[in-house]
């Protein structure tokens, strides 16, 4: 246990740590699902302040949201042109200004795909399996931008 430990230890190996942020506070303004979901992250990540959206002319940092676009595009269909398979796509477009306005990450999309099968028959569940996958999907969103939001140096 011992010789894993170092041996573990003298490669770099280290847990992640929460995110070090380049400013203090960041207002994320909307009342999307997503939104939310970033403000609690950002929350939870415990070294930012998340600042009310009436309060974000104060913040060092706003996380604006440019867009947020939900697809279900077919893939396949078998030969009575009943859909087999779907393609979900999530993207998230943002970008961050700092205090006066000033551009910190530009306009940035984060995209997100997952392949589903589908069945008429059980049309319910597959519903409820997308939505699943969408939560997913924005869990892994919101965790990239973190790191994004992280690697912002300050200026």
């Amino acid at each position: 246990m011992a010789a894993a430990s170092l041996a573990l230890a003298g490669c770099g190996f280290q847990l992640r740590k929460a995110p070090d942020f380049a400013f203090n506070s960041i207002a994320v303004p909307g009342n999307t699902a997503f939104a939310n979901y970033l403000r609690r992250n950002l929350r939870a990540a415990g070294t930012v302040q998340v600042l009310p959206a009436d309060q974000a002319d104060e913040a060092e940092a706003v996380f604006e949201i440019l867009g947020e676009s939900r697809e279900n595009i077919v893939i396949s269909t078998n030969a009575s042109g009943q859909v087999r398979e779907l393609n979900l796509r999530l993207t998230i477009r943002f970008r961050v200004r700092g205090q006066n306005g000033k551009e910190l990450m530009g306009p940035t999309a984060i995209q997100q795909t997952r392949d589903i099968t589908y069945n008429e028959t059980a049309a319910l569940a597959k519903e409820g399996e997308a939505e699943l996958l969408f939560r997913d999907m924005q869990t892994d969103i919101a965790q990239q931008i973190l790191r994004r939001l992280a690697a912002i140096k300050a200026a």
